[in-house]
């Protein structure tokens, strides 16, 4: 085959070398087709070795070496095979392959240029490391699902409002009220989302209730509905989407308590580091994660009072559960004295804005003091951390509960009300209709219709609670950028700046510079966005004002924490599985399902105002699109589908369905359990033959201790060597439980020929002297260094 080549590569050398054309052409028909096909196979060879090197268990000086050859004997000879007869085609495979591949390379670089924020995500990746990037990705995806719920909110249901509903002013829905309207434009009414604010796209209030509208004859009632719950739909397609790609994605980090420190050495370091701090910080972190699994280790092996330790994490528990139970009642004060607040004019800013306040003091002030209580507990900081991040999501869950318990009890108050405000507007009507007649003396005549602005309004419960998550939000975002403001950037500038002509070292005592909340900032964004999904059926516009929450918080946060923020001293490389963060947004996109699931299928809507008015419920509007748009058939389909006797079987067997998937998940992980132990049994075993030590195998140990005659034992292999060994001493069989029992009586690990004997004289000098067994086999020359 070498001769065969080498007489190719002389061919098409001459042929490469040749001045004519003539010449080429009498060379290249010299060349049979036997040599031409041998030829292209080597090209094809030389292909997959540029594929493959770096496989290849090989230095890396071999590597470039063999990859120069590689790719010079394809660039010379695989242009020269597209030559001749029947060839050509050939040559423009391989011309339009090579150009494919180059797209494909140019495309990929172009696709991750247009990933929104890459670059400045790197940025930050290189100077705090993966954990802290880990939150502007999470970022970065909460911005695309929230631009997709944007995309079906004003795509379906408020572009067609506008331009084929009826327009502002016309009906008593879409016109700020007369006694509303001198101070409709102030700038106090509109930061409360009231005025114009209040009668606009942003609120349920606006829409109208006719089935169709426009010349398309679009029905944008059932567009509302559909989009409200086709919000949660996709939002929990996409979530669990996610979590099963980070479970494939995760896996790999090894079992926890097994081979720790060697996991620890060679996986520990995060690579996307490039600033010189983070680096340090980074080596500091894993030299103090040794030391940590160091002291557990030691840890495991002392004695302490259990029991005042289990009085102190007792009471730790209890005084957070007062801390959060006294942070419920607190908002549910405050929601109840803000309704008394309603029927009053004169109220102060505070008075106005108590309930945002207090939510978003309750925020910041609350987490520092669950860390200072987690302190009586002496968890583990891991343990810490989850029972920390846990504790603060029940800060947040409750406290969006309390509100939400306290909104609904106003919401009942409102449905109170709003029948008495109904007989009174209709008494109102036919008021004007006498009158009219009575001042024309003439009751045949049509009195025109009443202005809009005069009409009695109801109090539209749905656009009260869309206010108030609306202001919730505002609140939230301007209290969080604030706190940067403040806590983060000032807090730099006096210690940059006032360290020179200060008592002590403010860089490396009080205050010094912050550090990024990671933990915080995403329980931030998971509970903006648990609010961001109840408050978007009673206000679409929320979902808008949400983008452009996440939009310049990517942009503002960005600057902070690389202007204001220093590195961890601790930098903790970012799981591949982000599982945990995206178990929370589950949790809390099922809770806020409920809330909407309650008001549509429970609730009555506002008889003048939203686009389900006139209904007893907000779910008629599918009865009635299936009544009058769809044929007959299908209504008794979907009245079959509806019955509870067909439901029940169906969530019954969908109930056996998860129970038998779960079952098998759970017998393919013990399958995969034992797998690994026979994997490792089998790893012991290899390991012991090679160093001739006995079995660690526990089963053929108990097998062999009950073989004391060894009649069942396999013979003994024919010893190599004359001299006798020594006979191991026997142990014990429950000894192997403390580590690897190296002495046996039986052992039915094969011995190892090459083993060498025992050393019984000191090594003799190096150099040519005759062969035995005393010269050293050592790499280096002379005496060992003393």
């Amino acid at each position: 085959m070498e001769c065969l080549c080498a007489i190719s590569h002389d061919q098409l050398y001459s042929y490469s070398s040749s001045d004519s054309n003539s010449s080429s052409d009498e060379e290249e028909e010299s060349m049979s087709e036997g040599e031409m096909a041998r030829l292209m196979e080597e090209v094809e060879e030389k292909k997959k070795l540029i594929a493959n090197i770096r496989n290849k268990p090989w230095r890396m000086k071999r590597r470039l070496t063999h990859l120069k050859e590689a790719q010079e004997f394809v660039d010379k000879f695989e242009g020269a095979l597209g030559k001749g007869k029947g060839r050509k085609w050939y040559a423009y495979k391989v011309m339009m392959t090579k150009k494919w591949i180059k797209f494909q390379r140019d495309f990929e670089n172009f696709r991750t240029a247009c990933i929104p924020w890459e670059r400045k995500i790197k940025e930050v990746e290189s100077h705090f490391g993966s954990s802290v990037a880990s939150y502007f990705i999470f970022l970065r995806w909460m911005y695309g699902m929230n631009l997709v719920l944007f995309g079906f909110t004003f795509g379906l249901v408020v572009i067609p409002e506008v331009l084929m509903g009826l327009p502002y002013g016309s009906i008593p829905r879409k016109t700020v009220p007369r006694a509303e309207q001198d101070t409709a434009q102030d700038y106090s009414v509109l930061m409360d989302f009231n005025g114009y604010c209040k009668y606009s796209v942003l609120f349920y209030g606006y829409y109208n209730n006719q089935r169709t509208i426009g010349l398309l004859k679009f029905r944008l009632p059932l567009s509302y509905l559909m989009v409200g719950i086709g919000t949660f739909g996709y939002s929990l397609m996409v979530v669990i989407r996610t979590m099963a790609k980070n479970a494939d994605v995760g896996g790999g980090d090894g079992e926890e308590g097994e081979f720790t420190f060697a996991w620890k050495m060679f996986t520990s370091w995060d690579y996307l580091i490039g600033n010189a701090e983070t680096a340090d910080n980074k080596y500091a972190s894993i030299t103090t994660s040794f030391k940590e699994s160091i002291v557990d280790e030691q840890e495991n092996q002392k004695d302490e009072n259990i029991h005042l330790r289990r009085f102190l994490r007792v009471l730790a528990n209890f005084l957070i559960i007062c801390s959060l139970g006294g942070s419920g009642y607190l908002i549910y004060f405050v929601v109840k004295r803000s309704q008394e607040f309603a029927n009053r004019d004169d109220l102060s800013w505070y008075e106005k804005n108590e309930l945002e306040i207090i939510m978003s003091l309750l925020g910041l002030v609350c987490p520092p003091l669950f860390e200072t209580i987690a302190e009586l507990e002496d968890y583990h900081p891991r343990i810490a951390l989850k029972w920390q991040l846990g504790r603060i999501f029940a800060l947040f869950l409750g406290n969006l509960y309390t509100f939400l318990f306290a909104l609904f009890d106003e919401v009942n108050t409102k449905l109170d009300e709003e029948q008495a405000i109904k007989n009174a507007s209709i008494w109102a009507m036919k008021e004007y209709y006498a009158n009219y007649s009575r001042l024309v003396n003439d009751t045949m005549v049509t009195p025109p219709p009443m202005d809009p602005a005069d009409v009695i309004r109801g109090p539209c419960w749905e656009t009260a609670v869309g206010i108030e998550f609306v202001k919730l939000t505002v609140s939230d975002i301007q209290v969080t950028y604030l706190t940067i403001l403040i806590g983060d950037f000032a807090r730099a500038v006096i210690v940059r700046f006032l360290n020179y002509c200060w008592c002590w070292d403010l860089e490396a005592g009080f205050p010094s510079y912050g550090e990024f909340d990671i933990s915080g900032n995403v329980l931030g964004l998971v509970f903006n966005q648990g609010m961001i999904w109840m408050g978007a059926f009673y206000a679409p516009g929320l979902v808008g004002i949400n983008v452009l929450r996440l939009l310049s918080s990517m942009y503002y946060q960005c600057w902070a924490v690389m202007a204001t923020n220093v590195p961890h001293e601790r930098v903790f490389k970012a799981s591949k599985s982000n599982n945990f963060y995206m178990g929370l947004l589950l949790l809390i996109l099922f809770l806020s399902l409920l809330p909407v699931v309650y008001t549509i299928m429970t609730l009555p809507p506002s008889f003048d105002c939203g686009p389900f008015s006139g209904k007893q419920k907000m779910f008629d509007v599918i009865m009635e699109t299936i009544d009058l748009d769809l044929p007959a058939f299908m209504g008794t389909l979907f009245s079959y589908a509806a019955n509870p006797g067909l439901i029940i079987p169906a969530v019954l067997l969908m109930v056996l369905a998860i129970y038998y998937l779960n079952s098998v998940s759970e017998a393919y992980k013990n399958s995969n359990m034992e797998l690994k132990k026979k994997m490792q049994m089998a790893r012991d075993e290899e390991k012991n033959r090679r160093n001739n030590t006995d079995s660690t195998n526990q089963v053929m140990k108990d097998l062999e201790d009950l073989l004391p005659n060894r009649s069942l034992a396999p013979p003994p292999e024919p010893e190599k060597k004359p001299e006798p060994e020594p006979k191991p001493a026997k142990t014990k069989a429950r000894s192997a439980g403390n580590g690897v029992n190296l002495q046996k009586d039986v052992s039915l690990a094969s011995p190892n020929p090459n083993a060498r004997g025992p050393v019984s004289q000191p090594p003799g000098p190096r150099g040519h002297g005759p062969p035995g067994p005393g010269p050293g086999r050592g790499r280096g020359r002379g005496a060992p260094p003393r």
